[in-house]
Formats: C-alpha cells, structure tokens, sequence
C-alpha cells in the first residue's frame, strides 16, 4: 500500500477529527424537530444539467460545495470543510458529542460520544491512505476506509439491478443542545426507487435510517446492510454479548470501497462468485468484476451449515465471518484493552454480520477493529408497488 504524502493526509484526517470547541458557533436552537438526510454524489453535479433535469420533473441535485451549504444549512449544530471533490459534514452537540460524513459517498467516518470522565472517545475505526495494498491508485488519490458505510441493492421483477451512486444533502434540522438530524437522498432513474437516508445525533446515541420507496408498477427485492468498523485495541481483548442461541451461517465478508480486508484473507478464487456482489456502493470501482478476490473464512462447504451461537459471551480473537439470524434486537461490544463498550441495535433488519479480522495483527493498528452491522442479504426484502420499508442501526454509547 502506498502512503500518501504528509501533507495530504494530515489535511483529510483533520477534516475527519471532530472540530474543537473554540470554532464551534451554533446559532439559537431551531424547533426540536430532528431529520438528516444525506444523498451519494460521484461528482459534482452541472448546475445547468440540474436545472434541465428539474425542469422535466426530475429530482434538484444541489451543487456539492461548501458556499451552497453553509448558505442553505448553517445554523443546526453543523459546518462543512470541503477537501478535493468532497464535503465533510461535521455534527456537534454541546456536550462535546461529534459526529463526521463525508459527501456525496455518504461515509460516517468519526463517531466521538462523551464519556462519563468528562471527554470523548472514538467510537469508530477509519484509515486514511494513498491507494489500497496490492491495487493501483490514480496520482494523488487519497483513499478513505473504514467508518460506517450503507449497502444497498434493488432488483426488479425482470432482474434489473440498482444501487445508490451518489448523495445529495437535502436538509438538516435540529440543534446543538439536544440532537442534529441530516438527511441525504438518491433516486434511481425515473424516479422508481427513492431512498432517504438519515443519519442522527443525539445524547449517547448515533443512528443510520434508510428509507426506501418503491414508486414503480412491480415489486423489487432489497438486499441492504449498514456495516461498522469498531476500533478497538485487538479483538483479542474484544466480546460480543447476547448473541447466545441466535443461529448463523459463516459467510465472507460483505465488500466494498470502504471495507477493511487484510491481504491474509484474501484467496484467488478463479470463477468464485459472491451473490452480494455490487450490494455496496463502489464495489467495481475497487473490488472489480470479475469475482476472483474472495475473502477467506471458513471452509466453503461450511457457508451453507447453520449453526447455533453456544457463547453468550464470545470472543472475538479468532479471524471469522458470521451472518446471525434470528439474533436478538441488539448486543454488545465490549473491549477489555480500551475498557468501554458499544451497543448495536437493528430496526427493520433480521439479520447481524459480525466479521473479525483476528488478532494476529498490531494492537491500536489497521487491523485493530471489528464489523458489526444489521444486514438483510440472506432473506432480501420483497417491496410491494408504492410500499415503502425502513431499516435502521443504532451505535449507543453506554459509558456517559
């Protein structure tokens, strides 16, 4: 993996740090009402283009700039840095809670809770780098992984597949004293699938929403997962509670740009395919096409093999790779290394994907995480013409 130049990356991991509190400004509080949606933007839209396309009763696609958003959004416990063809949008509540995105790729890249000694501490697990290892970059190209990061894919009935390619911020509401909501929006073409995807702060809580429309004539299938990248010190220090009983199926990794993979668990596969392929937005950008790089796991014949959670209070120090199904609402991540914990929660999901890179790795380094995330790929959900459906992950802080 190449390394980026100093400069660079010190500038992008500044803009991924929350701000300090002496350039905080918040204006007065704005009415209690809290929504955040935030939409994926491969580049930045032709303002002349938009205007075209509104004027066909198409979507409005914002410019993706700092002026536009300060102008339309300043005055909610937010501000935006813009960093090369990116917007960060950084969340920050009084109690010295902060939260980062970036846009239009919809990345949470920083999640710092207070904590009960009066700080704050990351939540989540982010890498700053100049290529990915093994993989040619364009010249200068700065790559983020890690975070928090949306899959979502939509088939229709004739096998016609769609996922976001981009967001747009379309509002922001809330306040610094009690919770800031930020709404991003992406729509396929012709309007047939809109997705609304929210991100909220609040005390000792960050939650991801998505809200997906069907406004076509036929049902569509939904194969979705949010998937977090939790620091910690090593997973050998690191248990998952309250999975006991659930059952699961040892399955890869679910991909894409913004995963973190070590090369050890990674195999040449020729003619492997993986049925989630192009679930993740970017997946063929840098995980190419033609499903020859494959994650490591189990055995193959073990991915079809449910089995039982026997351990309520599981270890994580082994590499592995889980989908839980019929797994308990929520359970906790606990890290004896960093002595805190974090407890995740689904809302519309009926899945968990728990994945562990193991522990052979540099304690506090690249590897020094673990993948949790509510996931739908097992069992897509079918969407019925003008129905709608809602999935959500909750990250809650128990240690404030």
């Amino acid at each position: 993996m190449a390394v980026a130049s100093t400069h660079a990356i010190n500038i992008l991991l500044n803009s991924l740090s929350p701000f300090p509190k002496s350039t905080r400004k918040f204006a007065s509080p704005p009415p209690p009402s809290v929504h955040i949606l935030s939409h994926h933007a491969l580049r930045r839209p032709n303002t002349a283009a938009a205007a075209a396309a509104s004027s066909l009763s198409q979507p409005f696609f914002p410019p993706l700039n700092v002026e536009y958003y300060d102008r339309e959004f300043s005055g909610h416990g937010v501000n935006f840095q813009g960093i090369g063809d990116s917007v960060v949008v950084r969340l920050g509540l009084e109690d010295g809670s902060t939260a980062n995105l970036m846009l239009p790729s919809g990345l949470i890249t920083s999640y710092k809770p207070h904590m009960w000694h009066g700080g704050s501490e990351e939540v989540l697990h982010t890498v700053v780098s100049q290529g990915k290892d093994g993989e040619e970059e364009e010249e200068g190209e700065v790559v983020v992984q890690g975070g928090v990061s949306l899959g979502l894919k939509n088939v229709s009935a004739d096998g016609d597949e769609w996922s976001p390619g981009g967001w747009f911020l379309h509002d922001v509401q809330g306040n610094a004293h009690s919770s800031i909501q930020v709404e991003l929006r992406c729509s396929s073409t012709e309007n047939l699938v809109n997705v609304r995807y929210l991100i909220t702060l609040e005390k000792d809580v960050l939650s991801s929403e998505i809200i997906v429309s069907n406004s076509g004539s036929s049902p569509i299938q939904l194969l979705s997962s949010f998937m977090s990248h939790l620091t910690v010190s090593t997973p050998d220090a690191v248990y998952a509670v309250g999975l006991e009983r659930a059952n699961y199926f040892n399955k890869p990794p679910l991909r894409s740009e913004f995963s973190i993979i070590p090369p050890d668990s990674r195999k040449k596969s020729r003619g492997a395919s993986n049925p989630l392929r192009g679930l993740f937005f970017g997946w063929n950008r840098r995980n190419g096409a033609d499903g020859n790089d494959e994650p490591v796991t189990k055995d193959d014949d073990d991915s079809e093999k449910e089995e039982e959670e026997v351990d309520n209070y599981l270890q994580l120090t082994e590499k592995m790779s889980r989908t839980y199904t019929y797994a308990p609402r929520r359970f906790t991540i606990i890290d004896r290394g960093r002595r805190n914990s974090v407890v995740v929660g689904r809302i519309g999901f009926e899945e968990f994907h728990v994945y562990s890179p193991g522990s052979q790795h540099e304690w506090y380094g690249k590897y020094a995480f673990v993948c949790i995330g509510p996931s739908n790929t097992l069992k897509p959900v079918t969407l019925a013409p003008q129905d709608v459906w809602r999935g959500a992950q909750v990250l809650h802080n128990p240690s404030s």
